[in-house]
């Protein structure tokens, strides 16, 4: 019989004799399988990942390049620079039309470059707009912001316990985020517009 058959055999035989250890060293090993398993468990859902969402991103990110490239830079310029307008008709625009198509052709975190077209009045806004949105639209669009769709799945995993469809949680999610960066967009701005103008008027007295 070779050796490594021999040790083989001693081992399995005491393996049905000892008992597993108690106390500290059976706390020790509780541990260490908890350890190990912690990983292995990241390992799972890292694989899951890649055989999952990975290939979607991928195609999802070529194609909105492609698509960057056939619409322009020039026009997306003139979207920025018409969102710079003053007027109440012009919310829509700056805080809803802007942010999502920044969100969805720039991606985290390029989507805030956009707000260079707007007055200084205006970017704080537009980046609370554009920063809220980042989530809503992992739902439908993940390349948009894959970094954390932790949060979109960590919902949708609830959903899916419950036996209910995820098509409707990413389209209510996507509308959803939509109405808050509206209201986010114009109460910042508001906010905004009263403390540059407190500001003011402290700089005048003091001078």
């Amino acid at each position: 019989m070779p050796f490594t058959h021999l040790v083989a055999g001693i081992v399995f035989a005491a393996g049905d004799t000892v008992d597993k250890p108690t106390g500290f060293f059976g706390a020790l090993a509780t541990g260490a399988e908890w350890f190990i398993g912690l990983f292995n468990e990241g390992g799972g859902v890292f694989k899951s990942l890649v055989i999952g969402i990975v290939p979607t991103l991928i195609v999802l990110l070529t194609a909105v390049n492609a698509l960057i490239r056939m619409i322009g830079p020039e026009k997306s310029d003139k979207l920025g620079e018409m969102a710079a307008r003053p007027g109440i008709q012009w919310y829509p625009v700056r805080y809803l039309v802007l942010p999502v198509l920044s969100v969805f052709f720039l991606t985290n975190p390029m989507a805030y470059t956009m707000g260079r077209f707007l007055p200084e009045r205006y970017k704080p806004a537009f980046y609370d707009s554009a920063v809220s949105y980042v989530h809503p639209i992992t739902g439908i669009f993940p390349h948009a912001n894959p970094g954390e769709l932790f949060v979109y799945y960590g919902i949708a995993h609830g959903i899916q316990k419950l036996g209910l469809g995820l098509g409707d949680l990413a389209v209510r999610y996507l509308l959803v985020g939509m109405v808050v960066i509206l209201l986010r967009g114009v109460i910042t701005e508001l906010i905004t517009a009263r403390m540059l103008a407190k500001r003011s008027t402290q700089e005048e007295a003091a001078a």
